[in-house]
């Protein structure tokens, strides 16, 4: 019997996505997954790092590919590779997992197997700062047999993890102080190259 895979995030991955989705709380935006398969543990995959993608025209082909091939070239020099997909839906109330994301699923599913899709639930965020839940603001999906994205479990909550326990009040501390304001996507990037996609001031 295969152990069942789990995902883990770090805090700052999960910070940053969460971040980039508040800033554009009107457009839809996407994410990668940085990570690798745990040295000592294959049936868990460490989220180490995540990089904001694009917050409009998200099934645009040409940028995509360019971004994916600059955090490749960046993040594989560190051992980590794509892990997975990040995806925040435009309309508040969709918590349906669409065509773009799923297609960019598939892709990295081809590099990783393992590869997982989250998708921000935005009724967790919103209830974030009147609750104690240490849980993530996301639902996994996993792609099953049949080659199709697949909610995890009944919520997909025991098999995706923060690793800090804490990082949920980091993050409503940052939203109340609209830390989301210094996130730099791949979008403002390609507008102007001296913003930095790796968002290395974002946590100093």
């Amino acid at each position: 019997m295969v152990a069942e895979l789990k995902y883990e995030i770090s805090q700052n991955a999960y910070i940053k996505l969460v971040l980039h989705a508040l800033k554009h709380k009107t457009t839809a935006v996407n994410g990668v997954l940085l990570g690798r398969v745990n040295p000592q543990n294959e049936s868990v995959v460490e989220i180490i790092d995540s990089v904001p993608l694009f917050h409009s025209n998200l099934a645009l082909l040409p940028p995509l590919e360019i971004a994916l091939i600059m955090i490749e070239e960046h993040y594989g020099s560190k051992g980590l590779g794509i892990v997975g997909y990040f995806h925040a839906n435009e309309r508040f109330d969709d918590a349906e997992l669409g065509i773009v994301a799923k297609n960019i699923g598939d892709h990295i599913f081809r590099y990783f197997p393992q590869a997982a899709v989250l998708l921000l639930d935005n009724k967790k965020l919103a209830a974030l700062p009147k609750g104690k839940d240490q849980s993530p603001v996301m639902q996994l999906y996993i792609r099953d047999a049949s080659k199709n994205w697949k909610l995890a479990g009944p919520d997909g909550g025991s098999r995706l993890v923060i690793k800090e326990p804490a990082a949920n009040v980091v993050l409503s501390d940052y939203i109340s102080s609209e830390k989301w304001q210094d996130v730099v996507d791949f979008d403002d990037h390609l507008d102007d190259i001296k913003m930095d996609w790796l968002n290395l001031e974002l946590f100093k």
